[in-house]
């Protein structure tokens, strides 16, 4: 009997185990999305009227939709503007991306056939944008007379 009893003993042991319960693992840290790195194009912008560019890691023009990308800022004859370059990974990510900045866009954003970009108002400032090969690039806070010639020059830029 001593035996048996010994070995219900054991038995109870080894299934519940000995000590305090094991402390649970720590929940692993959420992954956070980090951009993937901007290329820097800076130094395709236009020097004339040229005041700063800097390369912007996430969201450039504070747009959900769109990544990083480079940014140039200008001044003439007190005018302020910004043009900007964004490297996509394709063609067609730069043509949806170009779709997202539609979205972007207030009052019925114009399609320009002829550049096959938009024009149109993001919060109280006009925005021209267009997607030439890998990129989407644009020009912000001029209208579209004085914001095209300015396009021409940056897709030139562009290969």
């Amino acid at each position: 009997m001593r035996t048996a009893v010994f070995g219900v003993f054991a038995l109870v042991i080894g299934l519940t185990g000995c000590g305090s319960d094991p402390a649970p693992a720590p929940a692993p840290a959420p992954k956070v999305a980090t951009p993937k790195p901007v290329a820097n194009h800076t130094s395709v912008f236009p020097d004339k009227d040229k005041v700063a560019t800097s390369v912007v890691p996430d969201h450039i023009l504070d747009m959900k939709s769109l990544p990083g990308g480079s940014l140039a800022e200008y001044v003439t004859k007190g005018k302020k503007y910004r043009m900007f370059i964004i490297d996509t990974d394709s063609n067609q990510a730069a043509a949806f991306m170009l779709l997202d900045l539609k979205g972007e866009l207030q009052k019925d954003p114009e399609y320009l056939a002829n550049f096959g970009g938009y024009f149109g108002m993001y919060g109280d400032q006009p925005l021209f944008g267009f997607a030439k090969l890998h990129y989407l690039a644009g020009v912000v806070g001029l209208p579209k007379a004085k914001a095209e010639p300015l396009m021409v020059d940056l897709a030139a830029q562009l290969h």
